[in-house]
């Protein structure tokens, strides 16, 4: 790449919501493992975030709703006062950076385990996770998870309405459900790991029923216009095997189409995909699209721009980047100004703790660096 200024639609101005987004380029969410043991995040995150802020949106990492729905360790909560209370001073250091901030729930289901979390993990059918689960003391083999009743389910949708109302007291302007990634509400979309024979299985209406559910639980909690969805069709991250693609996302587009919400949120989103197509077709609102980069390569030299452009010619609203914003907090001016970009650096920082491979990638010559140190919140 050269430094000559782009001229592209992602940096055009769009609405969300009552949000103002000044450029169309969203920072994907990306767990870091970086909160305390009992999921408050910790100051180097406010660091992090803010130097960010000039994404036109920040959809925080993943947060659990409830405790048996922890993944791994080190993961944010959003169910407790000192949940609330650390993002708080993540949504103030965003917030003065002039940033905006979404924050995604995300129960994990069969993705955990009793080392994490305390509690054996549960999810629609008692299908385990294949192959081994990082825990505080390396890698296990997943457990069975147990299989949710009726009254479980219905509890657990109530608790996706509470973290929301927490998201809102905590500063954020809205919420993602996160129904993709092989988590528990892709856990009840997909044939592989949901069988179940009541009304929340057997059917593409049984199954897309937890999602849609939470979906409207959550809207009606703190508002449609503050609620988007995420969704992963065809991906087979965690062991998921959906079975009926083609006829699951379409469904659950129709039954989500007359909610209002914020928008929806396409991971690994190809527009040369006929249901991609048929997704954009079926959704009235804003879509945010995530282009396919690849799973853990090097990113490409334009940090995704490309296939940005390309899914913004399709219909997509909105682009959603992950790696290239972890690696590039000013990535907004990098791509405007046809900057190079940082690379990852090493990927084993990801997930490790602190600061290095966190909050210490360079930024551009007269760039402001945006580092927040709030006071430590106790746990």
């Amino acid at each position: 790449m050269t430094n000559t200024p782009v001229d592209s639609r992602l940096f055009e101005p769009a609405r969300l919501g009552a949000l103002h987004l000044p450029n169309r380029l969203v920072m994907a969410p990306m767990t870091r493992n970086r909160a305390t043991a009992d999921g408050v995040p910790q100051p180097v995150m406010a660091t992090y975030y803010a130097q960010r802020a000039s994404a036109g949106l920040i959809i925080a990492e993943a947060s659990t709703p409830n405790a048996v729905g922890q993944t791994y360790p080190n993961i944010t909560a959003i169910h407790d006062e000192a949940h609330v209370a650390g993002w708080r001073r993540v949504t103030d250091a965003v917030r003065a950076a002039g940033g905006r901030m979404f924050l995604q729930l995300q129960h994990g289901g069969r993705v955990g385990h009793p080392d994490n979390s305390g509690l054996t993990p549960v999810a629609p059918s008692s299908v385990p996770l294949p192959g081994t689960i990082f825990t505080p003391s390396g890698h296990q083999p997943a457990v069975v998870p147990r299989e949710m009743t009726v009254d479980e389910i219905r509890s657990t949708v109530a608790d996706f309405a509470a973290a929301a109302r927490n998201a809102m007291d905590a500063g954020f302007a809205g919420v993602e459900v996160h129904a993709a990634n092989g988590y528990l509400l892709h856990q009840f979309l997909a044939q592989g790991t949901n069988h179940r024979t009541d009304a929340y299985g057997g059917s593409v209406a049984g199954r897309i029923r937890f999602t849609v559910e939470v979906a409207r639980a959550v809207a009606d909690a703190i508002g449609p216009e503050r609620v988007g969805v995420r969704v992963a069709p065809g991906l087979t991250v965690n062991g998921i095997d959906e079975g009926d693609t083609e006829d699951i996302y379409p469904a659950l587009v129709g039954a989500l189409a007359d909610a209002d919400l914020a928008y929806l949120h396409v991971v690994f989103a190809d527009p040369d995909q006929p249901l991609f197509q048929d997704i954009r077709r079926g959704w009235p609102g804003t879509l945010i699209a995530n282009p396919v980069l690849g799973w853990g390569g090097p990113l490409p030299a334009d940090g995704g721009r490309h296939e940005a452009e390309r899914l913004l010619a399709a219909g997509a609203d909105l682009i959603s980047l992950g790696r290239s914003f972890l690696a590039n907090p000013d990535l907004v001016e990098r791509l405007r100004s046809g900057a190079p970009l940082n690379p990852v650096r090493d990927e084993g920082l990801m997930y490790t703790g602190g600061a290095t491979g966190y909050t210490d990638y360079p930024v551009l010559a007269g760039t402001p660096r945006r580092a927040v140190t709030p006071e430590p919140v106790g746990t």
